[in-house]
């Protein structure tokens, strides 16, 4: 893994200030707060696990509990007042991803998407302008370029490697900045610090989609970010079993995020925020294992002499190398790979036998998965500059050899074409 210095905390994210989960004073690793993070045996009879409650209506001993408890829910803390709003199942796991984000609150969210449109929504009204990343996840484009602009308000694309460049786009009415390091896709890496402190000295707002690299790899808040969203469904959950979503946020953000997040009745199953409570618990673990089978895999298939490039921002031959070992502490197990031209039956060729890769959209989960694309389909105002096709890959939890085996046998029966 890099040997980049982990990030200090951001000046101005509070940590949440309901937790009575308390030790003796000593500073722990993240991997060992990560166990512990949102857990209150004591609230549960000593039980470990947070219980998975299932709620709509939630009753108050009086007409004075009853505002109490909604003025404490509106400040974020975990007092239960109706069941959209949350039970003891989202608050462990809202809780728990606050501390390793570094943020002030978290809410949750039916699906990393929500979360992103939520983020979105909640930063511009009409007549704003909108800044969005042009390698950002596709349906974050669509919500920006379908539903946004429906209601008024002015998109634009920029080139992801602009860095500080992107002060030269603001204008008196933007209002955010949507980051993605590295991209979706195509895995540019940003200058995240540059571009965060530039929008910040614009009075534009922040967010980025750090689920590729998750909070224990990269904090978003700590780098001068204002909203950091998770799609939980990948490294979070890890187990491809539930979808969940997660935004963070500063204290200076928090209150029209959280508001919009009630306005469009956001909420997470208490069934999904406990089986993403409980991945989150081995995902030191697992990230580790991504990342150096991920490594692995990549750097046999950029030896391939059918192989053009290989996207990933933890090889030293990568344009975006330099920032990921400045920024980031580790990598997850997706990347991308571009081939040399060739007939798009060949790819399948490759693809379509592979005995370890599933052929499917998400990532995150144990298993490895292989998913051909075209950039062009996903890009408005940069050049993809290669003429081969795409694939991406999630190198999942099996032994790095076996999945070298199977991908080679693959590039056997691409050569026999």
């Amino acid at each position: 893994m890099s040997d980049a210095q982990k990030p200090s905390p951001s000046g101005n994210a509070t940590p949440p200030v309901f937790s009575d989960q308390t030790f003796s004073g000593q500073t722990f690793s993240e991997q060992t707060r990560l166990i512990h993070a949102g857990l209150h045996p004591q609230r549960y009879g000593g039980v470990v696990n947070p219980p998975v409650m299932h709620a709509s209506t939630v009753l108050a001993d009086s007409v004075a509990d009853y505002h109490a408890r909604y003025a404490a829910m509106q400040r974020g803390e975990p007092v239960f007042v109706y069941g959209r709003y949350g039970t003891a199942s989202q608050a462990a796991l809202a809780e728990a991803l606050c501390e390793l984000e570094g943020g002030y609150r978290t809410l949750l969210c039916p699906s990393g998407l929500a979360a992103c449109a939520t983020a979105l929504t909640a930063c511009v009204k009409a007549g704003d302008h909108l800044l969005i990343s042009d390698s950002a996840y596709g349906p974050t484009r669509r919500v920006g370029q379908r539903l946004l602009q429906r209601f008024g308000v002015q998109v634009q694309f920029y080139d992801p490697r602009i860095g500080a460049g992107i002060a030269a786009l603001f204008r008196p009415n933007t209002r955010a900045l949507v980051l993605e390091s590295p991209g979706s896709l195509t895995f540019e890496m940003q200058d995240i610090p540059a571009m965060a402190a530039l929008a910040r000295a614009h009075g534009v707002l922040s967010i980025m989609d750090n689920t590729w690299a998750t909070p224990l790899y990269f904090k978003p808040l700590a780098h001068g970010v204002d909203i950091s969203v998770q799609a939980a469904t990948k490294y979070i959950v890890g187990h491809s079993d539930a979808m969940v979503g997660a935004i963070t946020t500063t204290r200076e953000v928090w209150e029209p995020v959280r508001d919009t997040h009630g306005d469009l009745g956001m909420h997470l199953a208490p069934d999904d925020a406990y089986l993403a409570q409980r991945g989150l618990r081995s995902m030191a673990l697992r990230l580790r294992q991504h990342h150096q089978t991920g490594v692995q895999l990549a750097q046999w298939l950029a030896a391939q002499a059918e192989v053009e490039r290989v996207l990933h921002p933890a090889l030293p031959e990568d344009p975006g190398h330099a920032l990921w070992r400045r920024d980031f502490s580790g990598a997850s197990g997706l990347f991308s790979v571009v081939l040399k031209p060739m007939p798009a039956s060949h790819l399948s060729l490759l693809l379509d036998h592979l005995e370890l890769y599933g052929i499917g959209a998400s990532w995150g989960g144990y298993e490895s998965l292989v998913l051909p694309f075209d950039a062009n389909e996903v890009r408005s105002v940069t050049r993809w500059p290669y003429a081969g096709p795409c694939f991406r890959v999630h190198a999942g939890l099996e032994a790095a050899e076996d999945l070298i085996a199977d991908m080679a046998a693959g590039f056997s029966r691409l050569r026999a074409a």
